[in-house]
């Protein structure tokens, strides 16, 4: 038997840990130089001005999902996290950029064409894609054609491709347009498995937030109420695209018989389908596209045609500092996109006190005359909801007039802080109302005996440990589900009052149309949740006419970023667009996994993101749409 010294077993892990510290210092360094470097060749590189050819087509080739307002995504973790092979958070594409250069674009001479490249457009509400469609009209007003190329059009990209001048679909090229659905993931039976308690505190028929955590399927109530609203979107999206196309309504098909029959009529060749069924103008290859747009606007260096991509084109037309005319009278916009939280939060989300910081700065600055509140948030917090509600109150104190103008969503708390503004504007097909509270609370105190773990102590009253989150391993007494119902009820008796003073309703009267539905834009109109439907610009001119305003500029309130976080922002997102930091690349394995913990992972990331002080929340989970 050999004896091992104990001071010889010391060093070799004393080795193992020397050698794991100088790997990691290597690696951790080498990424480091990477960046650096780029960042260096981004503010040194003399060559790197857009040049955009004397003939040109502007190649819409959006990648992403269209928002009002870009989340925050720290720079140098991004870069780390990509350079090393990791996933990059879905990207996202701002939709007052899209418009912007489009418009530029209308009044370039240098560009004859534009060409819609959307196989990279993940998703974009309706009311989003119809204000890009706006700007595509005026661009093709000026005698510009515009044409939609790609092997693949989901629904979210033929919309916008429709309107196009012409639509053209490689030879095994594909279009998929299948309605609007609402399926959420229901863990009623994963969550007893797990031996966790839910308990729900909630006021509303319709308010189908919590269900999937009390059920494994979707209530008769929050069916009639998502179907409701999804065939309103369904026949709106039908209505829009058929008169562009020039076909009629019934030409899509919604079963699939009906599918069926019309691809056998084609052989099964998905393409000549889409043909057939006047979805698309042409079948053809890439090839014979490059050269049909290089007879209209030329040939480059590379055998294809003159173009300009949407990235380059932005650089070009949109400054990355905005000037601020400090002499103008100005009407200023607070965009609300995302969860309400209690507390500040990034661009993404909507902190209470941030937002509510944002519009105390528009209410001290002289300059500014008017607000318009941007909205697409499905709600959160109820307190922070109130928070900035306040804020707006005080605006219009202060003479200031407040326009709500709702995006794709304004529904449960995004609801609660368009209600005291001056006048509400939205979308047909803006999904709001879910006038509605609950509370939510998981307890695991079945959970503890089955690992061997027990909580327990003494307190001088019954309440002692209620801050402290001792409910979560003891549970909840009848007394204490009462009190919380309670307090759910009086939060649902407040939303109610706000909406009845602000609205010239009773509570009756606005009881009749909350319980926690959601209504579609024209349907809100037409019970007086909103006072009139319309665009974000309509929004804008509305809130300037109140203002008694002729001339005056758009201000754009936004959190203030240190020096360090604008330099990093703009140096990494020069360096990353022009190709210069390291890509890493999912695996289709990866993709597919990704894509089957998406809905999961967002309803826990949801449920992380609840810090209501009081616990009570007004969140519409139902508006989500697949």
């Amino acid at each position: 038997m050999t004896n091992t010294n104990p001071g010889t077993i010391r060093r070799l892990f004393s080795a193992i840990a020397r050698v794991y510290r100088g790997f990691r210092s290597v690696i951790l360094n080498l990424l480091f130089i990477i960046i650096v470097t780029s960042i260096g060749i981004a503010m040194f590189s003399g060559d790197d001005k857009v040049k955009v050819p004397a003939t040109a087509a502007l190649v819409l080739n959006l990648s992403g999902d269209l928002v009002e307002e870009k989340r925050w995504i720290d720079p140098i973790s991004a870069a780390i996290n990509e350079s090393v092979g990791g996933q990059e958070e879905a990207p996202e594409v701002l939709v007052n950029d899209v418009i912007k250069v489009i418009k530029n674009a209308a009044n370039d001479n240098r560009v004859q064409a534009m060409v819609l490249e959307l196989s990279s457009l993940r998703s974009g509400s309706l009311d989003k894609m119809q204000q890009i469609g706006k700007a595509i009209e005026e661009f093709k007003a000026k005698g510009k054609k515009v044409f939609a190329y790609s092997g693949f059009y989901d629904q979210t990209q033929y919309y916008l491709a429709s309107y196009a001048d012409e639509i053209n679909i490689s030879p095994m090229g594909t279009v998929l347009l299948e309605g609007y659905g609402s399926y959420p993931m229901y863990y009623k039976n994963a969550l007893e498995k797990l031996k966790i308690n839910t308990h729900v505190f909630r006021v509303g028929t319709y308010k189908s937030a919590v269900e999937p955590f009390l059920r494994n399927d979707m209530s008769d109530a929050a069916k009639e109420a998502n179907l409701a609203w999804l065939n309103e979107l369904w026949h709106d999206y039908k209505t829009q695209v058929a008169a562009r196309r020039g076909f009629a309504v019934d030409n899509f098909d919604e079963t699939y018989g009906a599918l069926l029959e019309k691809l056998q009529a084609a052989n099964g060749d998905l393409s000549q389908y889409a043909l057939n069924a006047g979805l698309v103008d042409h079948i053809k290859t890439r090839e014979t596209f490059r050269r049909e747009l290089m007879a209209i606007v030329g040939e480059n260096k590379d055998h294809s045609y003159n173009h300009v991509t949407f990235a380059d084109y932005t650089d070009l037309v949109i400054p990355r500092q905005q000037f601020d005319n400090p002499i103008s009278d100005k009407v200023a916009v607070v965009v609300a996109r995302g969860v309400i939280v209690d507390g500040n939060a990034k661009a993404g989300d909507i902190g209470g006190d941030s937002t509510a910081a944002l519009l105390r700065s528009a209410r001290y600055d002289e300059k500014i005359k008017a607000v318009v509140l941007r909205i697409d948030s499905p709600g959160g917090s109820a307190y922070a909801s109130e928070v900035i509600a306040q804020e707006i109150r005080l605006l219009r104190e202060a003479g200031k007039p407040v326009i709500a103008s709702m995006g794709s969503v304004a529904a449960s708390g995004g609801y609660w802080i368009a209600a005291p503004t001056n006048e509400i504007w939205a979308a047909p097909t803006t999904i709001t109302g879910s006038i509605g509270i609950f509370g939510l609370l998981h307890t695991a105190e079945n959970v503890l005996p089955v690992l061997g773990l027990n909580v327990d102590g003494v307190g001088t009253t019954e309440l002692a440990g209620l801050s402290s989150g001792l409910p979560l391993y003891k549970g909840l007494n009848d007394k204490a589900k009462d009190l919380f119902q309670l307090m759910i009820e009086r939060g649902y008796t407040e939303f109610l009052t706000l909406v009845s003073e602000n609205r010239n309703m009773t509570i009756t009267q606005v009881d009749a149309v909350a319980q926690g539905r959601v209504w579609t834009g024209q349907k809100a109109l037409e019970l007086g949740l909103v006072d009139k439907l319309g665009s974000f610009d309509d929004a804008i001119k509305a809130a300037a006419e109140k203002a008694g305003l002729s001339n005056y500029d758009i201000k754009v309130m936004q959190q203030e970023l240190t020096p360090s976080e604008k330099m990093l922002n703009e140096l990494l997102g020069s360096a990353k667009a022009k190709g210069w930091l390291p890509q890493g690349s999912a695996s289709a394995e990866q993709k597919l996994l990704a894509q089957l913990t998406q809905q999961v992972k967002q309803n826990f990331v949801l449920l992380n993101q609840f810090n209501d002080p009081n616990g009570v929340y007004s969140y519409c989970v139902g508006c989500s749409i697949n």
